[in-house]
């Protein structure tokens, strides 16, 4: 946003979705544009960080608390956002993010950081059917954190080492204990780090692509996806479709929430 930009767009509309892992912001304003937003890690007190991450997204917008409307909270840790006039389902919010990005019946594939999601919507973007995976962490980025602990190496850095694989090594076991095990015994036996990574990718993606089918419009979502979207040209790879990533991610969830935000602030000023 530049200088000559007006201060701020009335009314504004917030979501916020606290997630185990990072907490998101997303305001809109009355045009249904991303005009503000942060990302911060979630820690131990949601409250404190939803504030923080409310107050820097205004920021941006150039904007104050008084030009919010409405706000609507999703994810893991919804309830502590007081500020919030009402909660949402993570799963309601990234189809309904998601579809305003691409307005047409698909498959959402949305990976974070402690869960996985793989949502379908039909072309009037009702949610047709959806399924979490939340019993462990395969296949999530904690699993990708803690590898990347276990190679010591720095976790932002793995996407560009994944790229430069030549001849990927295939893990076989999806558990992260047992993936750090063998993840050693890999390396011991001489392979590639970047091979070993984008092993450990090709493992998060076939853990997401077993949880459900897939239909011919496919959209990635996610922290995880945002900072490593190496994982989109792998899934295009392996599925022969070309997959769509809304320009944000890690904000989808938010941006669903605003949505809901600005339908039920209008409804109440009708």
């Amino acid at each position: 946003m530049t200088d000559s930009q007006p201060a701020t767009r009335n009314p504004l509309f917030a979501g916020v979705d606290v997630g185990a892992s990072r907490t998101k912001v997303a305001i809109l304003d009355s045009e249904k544009r991303l005009i503000g937003h942060a990302v911060q890690k979630s820690g131990t007190d949601f409250t404190k960080i939803a504030e923080i991450c409310l107050k820097s997204s205004l920021q941006m917008a150039r904007a104050s608390t008084e030009d919010v409307v409405n706000c609507i909270s999703t994810g893991y840790g919804r309830k502590n956002v007081l500020f919030s006039k009402a909660t949402k389902t993570e799963i309601g919010c990234h189809a309904k993010g998601c579809y305003h990005y691409f307005p047409m019946a698909m498959t959402i594939i949305d990976i974070g950081g402690q869960d996985n999601k793989v949502i379908k919507v039909d072309d009037q973007g009702r949610r047709i059917s959806f399924k979490m995976n939340r019993k462990c962490a395969a296949g999530t980025g904690a699993f990708l954190e803690e590898m990347s602990t276990r190679l010591d190496i720095p976790l932002e850095k793995m996407d560009s080492l994944a790229r430069e694989s030549e001849e990927m090594v295939e893990l076989g076991s999806y558990c992260t204990v047992f993936s750090g095990t063998e993840v050693l015994e890999k390396i011991r036996e001489g392979k590639k780090i970047a091979d070993i990574v984008k092993g450990l990718f090709f493992s998060v993606i076939k853990r997401v692509l077993e949880m459900n089918s897939l239909t011919d419009r496919v959209a990635m979502t996610g922290g995880v996806v945002e900072h490593n979207p190496v994982l989109v040209s792998m899934v295009e790879e392996i599925t022969a479709r070309k997959i769509l990533v809304p320009e944000h991610p890690q904000l989808t969830g938010a941006v669903g929430a605003a949505l809901f935000a600005m339908e039920e602030g209008r409804d109440r000023s009708d």
